[in-house]
């Protein structure tokens, strides 16, 4: 087993670490509607349910993820240091909603939240025009 990366030499990780940030760093999720209600189901690996937040606001839920840095040992001689600490945030529009109805959900790395869905009023009225 070789631990030293095949193509070890300067610039070899500069499209990893370009594009690290933006495709690594995102709670990825899925989205979906089933028996009335919007579930979400989101990937959140290595975090536990301490490090998890949820918030409704104004219409938004956010669910918000924070990890710190572990203390780093200096005995160690890192080829390669991937895992990441800091917070993540999603946000999702889910209208003017009862909070006390939303459940979540954490087992093994995986959020799962259920929002119940809630009809929507028309909101369009047709105002009637005068002859005076």
């Amino acid at each position: 087993m070789n631990l030293i990366p095949r193509k070890f030499y300067l610039g070899d990780d500069f499209f990893d670490d370009f594009f690290e940030p933006a495709l690594k760093d995102q709670m990825k999720c899925d989205v979906y509607e089933k028996g009335g209600d919007y579930h979400i189901e989101l990937d959140v690996p290595g975090y536990d349910k301490d490090d998890i937040s949820l918030e409704c606001d104004n219409g938004y839920l956010t669910i918000s993820a924070t990890k710190t840095s572990e203390d780093e040992d200096k005995s160690k001689n890192y080829i390669r240091r991937e895992r990441r600490y800091g917070s993540f945030s999603r946000s999702f529009y889910v209208g003017d909603i009862d909070t006390d109805c939303i459940d979540a959900e954490f087992k093994k790395g995986i959020l799962k939240i259920t929002v119940p869905k809630v009809e929507e009023k028309p909101t369009k009225k047709q105002i009637e025009i005068k002859e005076k």
